[in-house]
């Protein structure tokens, strides 16, 4: 957004964090070092601490809200109950077998039950494993969900609907590892209750092994998304989960209200540090209540998503920026809706992915007419080895940055080509992988910085408190046959969004070609507006995108922006192929590597059946 543009808007909603306040360094061959000047501020001792500390003083209030099926009424855990059902849970668990070598395995997804149960484990300082569920559910093969198996090697497994995740289990060797199912009724005569975990009460065991927790000790394995191969398990240790809570805490600018309970909404999968780390311990840290949403930015889904809002007032609202899209849609069309997503909320945060300019307009718009205030964009930036170590904690004019180093962070940008590739140290970053020393030994370099692959720039070279732009993945950008360089990271969202609402996401091409092509996938509502005019909706998005990637053409520049060729795709991302996580995050290397042939009919001459000629 231009600043002529932003000087005539309304003000922002004050965003309760510090102002960037940054150190810089310079070493040899163009390094530089980052790290923020503000200490970081407190934390608690260990997450299964913060859970008693904060139902001795709230044992009341709801700790998680979770529907019944159906979109039913809320069913609550309190603080009080939350504390009172792991502690019974952990003595049961210690009589299993489970401890700091022997983990729990979670294969389904957000619940309270989920909860519990991870939490349970901790305070014996067993290691809990929550898996991608769509590894159990949208497998065939189940290979990567066999591979986080004999990763961890459970002493136990939770599902929270057995006959949900029966072939996933069947395809698993459970000798000597307990099934644990939140069932009302046993399905078999070897599986565990969850009701029955949780009654009764906390013994001397679990009060001996949580004094044992220290920094070292496994909180979870949290595994990396697959898409460099299998998935690696990044051991989470229970200081680095508490060094996230003091980093974002040595930010904060106003004390707490304790008497207030905050309010989440949360649809992103524990299986992720972004909600499994970042968002849930900083809501336990808060005081605050978590309301599962059952809802997913998918078409039949995002609907769930909407009608929770009516209800709930979220402080913050985070998500990933497809969730956004679906979000503005909604937003533009309900006054309703409006209303209640206001009426408390301080400030946005994205992730997973960059928000295109249109977007951000579309929801400052949004946000200017229902309370005469811009409202504040902001995203944290991170990896599953590193929880998030930037922050863009002030208002911007723009989206695309990933921030500053928090507090405690130290980042390194080292000149790989024509760009500065990220690498991070400090209290949030984990060791390496589990059983894995070839590949922990290459993802630090010999100053002890894990490296993230990605690449960064500042806003401003001479004021770096301006913060980093997210300038791509290195291992994503290729040259053309001509040697310019493509930057994916920046160009993919530009052309989402000049395609804007008809398709939700696309994969660039073009490594040692004559020019850029670009494979996108429609979006559903896009589809189902072209289809309710009648006609071919496919034939109608082929004369929509050309029209839109001629003109995206006549402003992009050089032959680095340019588009020469575009397919439409038919079939959504394969996960067993490692095209795209959970959070809908697109593999560029790996969705070419699975459609091969499209490519090819790109760069084919003349061009292939279904390619559109820009």
């Amino acid at each position: 957004m231009a600043d002529s543009t932003s000087a005539t808007l309304p003000a922002f909603k004050k965003l309760p964090m510090k102002a960037p306040d940054i150190a810089i360094a310079h070493g040899d061959g163009g390094v530089v070092y980052l790290r923020s000047n503000h200490p970081p501020g407190d934390r608690p001792r260990s997450i299964p601490h913060l859970l008693d500390e904060k139902a001795s003083r709230h044992p009341d209030r709801p700790l998680l809200k979770q529907r019944e099926p159906g979109h039913g009424p809320w069913r609550t855990v309190t603080y009080g109950e939350a504390a009172r059902f792991t502690g019974a849970a952990a003595e049961k668990f210690y009589a299993l077998g489970l401890g700091p070598h022997a983990p729990l395995m979670v294969l389904s997804g957000n619940s309270i039950e989920h909860a519990v149960m991870a939490l349970a484990a901790q305070k014996i300082r067993a290691p809990v494993a929550p898996i991608s569920a769509p590894y159990s559910l949208m497998s065939s093969d189940f290979a990567k969900l066999k591979h986080c198996f004999d990763t961890v090697r459970p002493k136990a497994i939770f599902v929270q609907n057995h006959a949900l995740f029966a072939r996933a289990l069947e395809a698993l060797p459970l000798d000597g590892v307990a099934v644990i199912s939140a069932d009302s009724e046993p399905p078999n005569n070897t599986t565990i209750l969850y009701k029955d975990l949780i009654d009764g009460s906390a013994g001397a065991a679990v009060s001996v092994e949580m004094d044992k927790i220290t920094d070292r000790t496994i909180a979870k394995f949290l595994f990396t998304s697959g898409s460099t191969g299998m998935p690696k398990a990044a051991p989470q240790y229970q200081g680095m989960l508490c060094a996230q809570i003091s980093a974002s805490e040595g930010l904060r600018n106003e004390d707490p209200n304790p008497d207030e309970a905050p309010q989440t909404l949360e649809w992103m999968p524990w299986s992720h540090i972004s909600a499994g780390n970042v968002g849930f311990n900083g809501a336990l840290w808060g005081g605050a209540t978590i309301h599962l949403d059952e809802g997913k930015p998918l078409p039949g889904m995002f609907e769930t998503t909407i009608k929770n809002l009516y209800e709930v007032s979220p402080i913050v609202f985070g998500s990933a920026p497809i969730a956004f899209a679906m979000l503005a849609d909604a937003l533009e069309k309900d006054a309703q809706l409006r209303k209640s997503f206001f009426k408390n909320l301080r400030y946005m945060g994205y992730g997973g992915a960059t928000l295109s300019d249109d977007l951000y307009d579309r929801l400052q718009a949004i946000a200017i007419a229902e309370t005469g205030q811009r409202i504040p964009l902001t995203t944290m930036y991170g990896a599953t080895e590193t929880q998030g170590i930037t922050v863009v904690h002030w208002e911007v004019e723009r989206v695309g940055l990933i921030g500053l180093p928090l507090p405690g962070i130290t980042l390194k940008l080292v000149p790989n080509g024509e760009k500065l590739e990220v690498r991070v140290k400090g209290p949030t970053v984990t060791t390496g992988y589990w059983n894995d020393e070839k590949k922990s030994a290459e993802a630090f370099d010999d100053e002890g910085f894990y490296k993230l692959g990605d690449a960064a720039r500042f806003v401003d070279e001479n004021d770096p408190a301006q913060g980093l732009v997210f300038d791509g993945r290195v291992t994503e950008d290729f040259k053309l046959a001509s040697g310019t360089w493509v930057s994916v990271g920046t160009l993919r969202p530009d052309v989402v969004a000049a395609c804007s609402p008809y398709v939700f996401d696309a994969v660039i091409t073009g490594q040692d070609k004559p020019f850029i092509g670009v494979l996108v996938w429609p979006s559903p509502a896009g589809m189902a507006q072209l289809a309710a005019q009648g006609g071919d909706p496919i034939a109608a998005l082929a004369h929509i995108l050309k029209d839109r990637l001629a003109a995206f053409n006549s402003d992009a520049g050089g032959s680095s922006r340019r588009i020469a060729r575009v397919r439409i795709m038919t079939t959504p991302p394969s996960i067993d192929a490692g095209e795209i996580t959970d959070k809908g995050y697109v593999n560029q290397r790996a969705a070419q590597a699975a459609r091969k042939d499209l490519v090819d009919s790109l760069y084919a001459e003349p061009p292939g059946d279904g390619v559109i000629v820009v």
